[in-house]
């Protein structure tokens, strides 16, 4: 996991691993909305997840081109966006996929305000 928000495309024509900026037709509006959620998350805005094994990772702006990031042939967020018009992005909130029950109550804190700007944006 990171906490980053990740738009189309995440695949590339290439298929290098990574390093590869995959633009799609509605980039700016994926910039746009991804924005929208990290710029209101504490630790998502800063472009610095600093999650372990990661520590050096960085987003600009906090967020991210999914291929750009690491390619994925066949995700579902590129098979939405282009065969049933489906404009999504890809929200990672943890480091860790599985937090504590002790640490729902901050992961809530963290979120609300982004989840809040998102629904406004959409």
């Amino acid at each position: 996991g990171s906490v980053v928000a990740s738009y189309p495309y995440d695949d590339s024509p290439t298929h290098k691993p990574t390093g590869v900026y995959s633009k799609s037709a509605d980039d700016e509006v994926f910039k746009y909305l991804a924005k929208a959620y990290a710029s209101n998350h504490p630790i998502m805005r800063t472009g610095k997840p600093n999650c372990p094994g990661e520590e050096g990772e960085t987003f600009q702006d906090g967020i991210t081109n999914g291929a750009q990031w690491y390619d994925v042939e066949g995700g579902m967020q590129d098979y939405n966006y282009v065969w049933a018009n489906c404009f999504e992005i890809t929200l990672e909130l943890s480091c860790c996929k599985y937090p504590p029950t002790s640490e729902l109550q901050q992961e809530w804190e963290n979120n609300r305000d982004s989840l809040l700007a998102f629904i406004e944006k959409v």
